[in-house]
């Protein structure tokens, strides 16, 4: 039996605490897709959308695809973009209504619009008003979402990512597909179940490279291998203040089981108290700036030291332009480093009305917020190579995926050349730098604006990885950002309670 499907991806993990919006120009940067011209764009990369056409294809689904758009994180989007997006998906599930047998979206779970707290159950809401309450909808989900009650009331089945660095886009694509395709089969009947865990996020942020968050996951996946469909251990987003903030566990069961509703509801609060158990124990350790640059100053390993400007992070929708660790390696008198990226869209078109080879002297970063991470700073330096930003991605994250920073400059300030950008994109693929000249294997210091995704491409390549919080939006100082409509109380805001 052949089924129609409806697909999509619409994708934005929104920082509330941010200046700017993101709009619909930031989507079309990153990924605005129609229809089937996103099969060619994505459909053969790590994405979800490939995941979904894995089992389309020898299924035989005859696929809809609405709509593929992915921002860079960064602020609330606006109701223009989300009307836009939205509109597509449910123009097409509108002209095909009846037709439908499913529907597959590839969501992130930490959208946040201008116009409400909690973008992807808006979104189902919207749906399920179109093709009403029985048509199964599976979703797919970042590991960083913050999911709602209305999300698993509106949608059957929830599939997360269980890697940080994300690197199984296409295996979640894949796995939420596979249930759809049983459901619509009538071999199963799915619901989810959630338990939440009152914290601003998970203690070590969903990494699955630590022993303590990756035994998460894998009691996640011996209980899919021992009958439940679908568990995810979302570690939530610190940079949204909305009302369903904080670290979720879902289970999707099959509802027809007389056993798994329970088993389901049992696993996703022992899960929960897990993550609450380990509120204490946070891998990282975050060095100031002076520590930071005193290291890289004596470095002398045979690889380069990578350190992760985490509070500046473009990821998690921070402004990427600040200038507090820069200024720090410059007044210790580092060489034979990167910084990368400033996201200064002006000092770039500075930088492009001049030559490659001239000094110039100019001021750039800082315009974001001077209160996050420090104000712009005058340098000079000589321009060693201009571009229009574009780059494919070779890496675990963006291998095969056209990215582009816009008008893009390497300024070399006298031993540390700064990639000055014009486009928000974290540090996540080589080819971030090799394809503007630089060889990030023969430079002494790697100084990349990332919290995690940077270790899945630039950890193989880094005789050591220290972590550096300069101030910036994304601190993980999380009492300097206003928090007033996450549910209190909520650790570590406040500390005196129990879950």
């Amino acid at each position: 039996m052949s089924f129609t499907v409806l697909t999509a991806e619409f994708m934005h993990e929104s920082n509330t605490f941010s200046r700017y919006r993101t709009d619909l120009p930031q989507f079309q940067v990153d990924a605005l897709h129609y229809g089937e011209a996103a099969f060619a764009a994505r459909g053969a990369a790590n994405t979800e959308l490939a995941g979904f056409l894995d089992v389309a294809g020898p299924a035989g689904w005859r696929v809809i695809h609405a709509i593929s758009a992915h921002a860079v994180p960064g602020g609330q989007v606006t109701q223009a973009a989300y009307d836009h997006i939205a509109g597509v998906i449910l123009d097409k599930a509108r002209a095909h209504q009846g037709q439908l047998d499913g529907v597959l979206l590839g969501l992130h779970g930490s959208m946040v619009p201008e116009f409400c707290q909690d973008g992807e159950g808006h979104l189902l809401g919207l749906l399920r008003e179109v093709l009403g309450d029985e048509i199964p909808i599976a979703v797919t989900l970042d590991l960083h979402a913050m999911v709602s009650e209305e999300m698993v009331e509106r949608a059957q089945i929830f599939v997360s990512y269980k890697t940080y660095p994300h690197v199984d886009m296409r295996e979640t694509g894949t796995h939420a597909a596979r249930l759809l395709d049983r459901a619509m089969k009538g071999e199963i009947a799915p619901r989810t179940a959630r338990a939440h865990v009152p914290m601003l996020d998970e203690a070590n942020s969903g990494r699955s490279d630590i022993p303590e968050t990756f035994a998460l996951y894998q009691r996640a996946s011996a209980a899919e291998a021992s009958g439940l469909l679908a568990v995810s251990v979302n570690a939530a987003f610190t940079g949204a203040d909305v009302a369903c903030a904080g670290p979720t566990v879902l289970a999707t069961y099959d509802r027809r089981d007389p056993t798994q509703q329970a088993e389901a509801e049992a696993l996703v609060e022992d899960l929960a108290a897990q993550i609450w158990d380990g509120r204490l124990k946070k891998r990282n350790v975050f060095i100031e700036v002076d520590e930071a640059a005193a290291e890289a100053l004596g470095w002398t390993g045979e690889k380069p030291l990578v350190i992760a400007d985490y509070a500046d992070n473009p990821g998690a929708g921070s402004y990427g332009d600040s200038t507090a660790l820069l200024s720090g390696l410059m007044a210790a008198g580092v060489t034979g480093a990167v910084f990368t990226p400033m996201i200064d869209p002006e000092a770039a078109a500075e930088l492009h009305r001049h030559r490659e080879g001239e000094t110039v002297t100019l001021h750039i970063g800082g315009k974001g917020d001077p209160r996050f991470g420090g104000g712009p700073i005058e340098v000079t330096g000589v321009i060693r190579h201009l571009s229009d930003g574009a780059y494919t991605g070779d890496g675990p994250i963006q291998g095969g995926l056209a990215h582009s920073f816009g008008p893009t400059a390497v300024l070399d300030l006298g031993g540390i050349e700064v990639l000055i950008v014009s486009e928000a994109q974290q540090m996540v693929d080589l080819q971030q730098l090799r394809a503007f000249g630089i060889e990030p294997t023969q430079r002494r210091v790697l100084a990349l604006k990332s919290m995690q995704h940077f270790r899945a491409a630039f950890e193989p390549i880094a005789g050591k990885v220290i972590i550096c919080d300069a101030g910036a939006l994304a601190t993980p100082r999380a009492e300097r950002r206003p928090y007033l409509r996450a549910p209190r109380p909520l650790w570590p805001l406040d500390r005196d309670f129990e879950r």
